[in-house]
């Protein structure tokens, strides 16, 4: 039976030691082997590496295990089994699931860990007893884990696709032009925006495909596609290197399984 990951709020909801427990060190994760698999650990099967645990948060539950999010900041000796491994490898070996879980976990660590202080006025902030939210403990302002808004998108020229290799790309990658949603902005003017400024050229027909976290760190990607207009492919040759089109049977090496992108890509072409 497939299982699937219900995101739950609640944070009075304590650890058993059958939750499952996704435990962070320098931004890898905490992963048992197990026949040859990727297994998040429970935290009965923890208790032999005497981790020295953080705050935890309650993030969900797979089928009817807690799943809780927290991260350690002492060295984790890993016994046999045992292994630290970063998100990105792990979204490579695991299924949705686990994927699922894993990036909430991971937003909402990098959430706890960068408000530690207030924005408004420098105060510390603790967390709330009665949601997911930090509060000032000087001037009382409450933060919420961020979520960023960014627009990613397939052009498509006929049968041919733009893909386009950014200067950060690993391995030759060429992916679909993507970038935030600025201040103000809303989603399709984003897309037209981000186009002409990496790509230099008009686009039409945008229509929405479907959307995706991406906890690298916070994400939400909202994927799109359209249809090339006019102008002329040119880069800026800073954040965009490379961009071309492309068909089917010469498509370049491109972004992994688990990416919204990919799943665009092979939706379209």
């Amino acid at each position: 039976m497939e299982q699937y990951f219900k995101i739950i709020s609640d944070v009075t909801k304590k650890s058993t030691e059958n939750d499952f427990m996704f435990v962070f060190f320098n931004g890898n994760i905490l992963v048992k082997i197990e026949e040859n698999s990727i297994k998040i650990p429970l935290l009965k099967e923890l208790k032999p590496l005497n981790i020295k645990y953080e705050e935890q948060f309650f993030i969900g539950e797979i089928v009817e295990n807690g799943c809780f999010a927290t991260e350690t900041h002492s060295e984790i000796e890993t016994s046999e089994g045992f292994e630290l491994m970063s998100l990105r490898d792990f979204a490579n070996t695991v299924n949705e699931c686990l994927f699922s879980a894993a990036g909430r976990a991971n937003q909402i660590l990098h959430w706890n860990r960068t408000n530690k202080f207030c924005g408004k006025c420098g105060g510390n902030t603790v967390t709330k007893e009665d949601e997911i939210a930090k509060v000032c403990q000087k001037c009382n302002h409450v933060m919420y884990p961020v979520i960023c808004p960014a627009i990613i998108v397939a052009v498509m020229k006929g049968e041919q696709i733009l893909l386009a290799h950014n200067s950060n790309f690993k391995n030759n990658m060429y992916s679909l032009i993507a970038g935030f949603v600025e201040a103000g902005e809303d989603l399709e003017s984003a897309v037209k925006r981000e186009v002409l400024e990496e790509v230099g050229i008009n686009i039409k027909n945008i229509r929405y495909h479907n959307s995706s976290p991406w906890p690298f760190p916070n994400s939400l990607m909202l994927g799109f596609i359209a249809e090339y207009e006019s102008g002329e492919i040119k880069v800026d040759g800073k954040e965009i290197l490379y961009a071309d089109w492309f068909e089917k049977d010469s498509l370049p090496n491109l972004p992994e399984k688990f990416s919204l992108a990919r799943r665009i890509i092979d939706g379209v072409i």
